[in-house]
């Protein structure tokens, strides 16, 4: 769903761009936004399927992943079972 919206007022401008959902959208303007490169386009809900122009395009379709990398050089024990009446110990240590 697109937001076209023709006016001057910029409180009212704030405001309706602020309170409506769209994917995209012009103020005094229509469908230019869709041949802006620069900017992502792409609609919400069932009206389309994201953003798809220029970096947002490529932002859209490339699977982010996130990968934490921990180091063996010291690893605790007390991360693994069995736990000892020690491991509680130090547990509650840290938790202090």
């Amino acid at each position: 769903m697109a937001l076209y919206i023709f006016s001057e007022n910029k409180a009212n401008i704030r405001r309706i761009t602020g309170e409506c959902c769209y994917g995209g959208g012009c103020i005094n303007d229509v469908v230019v936004h869709l041949a802006t490169s620069n900017m992502g386009f792409g609609g919400v809900g069932e009206s389309g399927m994201g953003a798809y122009h220029g970096k947002t395009g490529f932002d859209t379709f490339s699977h982010k992943k996130s990968i934490l990398d921990k180091k063996t050089f010291m690893d605790l024990p007390m991360r693994y079972q069995p736990y000892t009446s020690f491991h509680e110990k130090l547990i509650r240590m840290f938790l202090r």
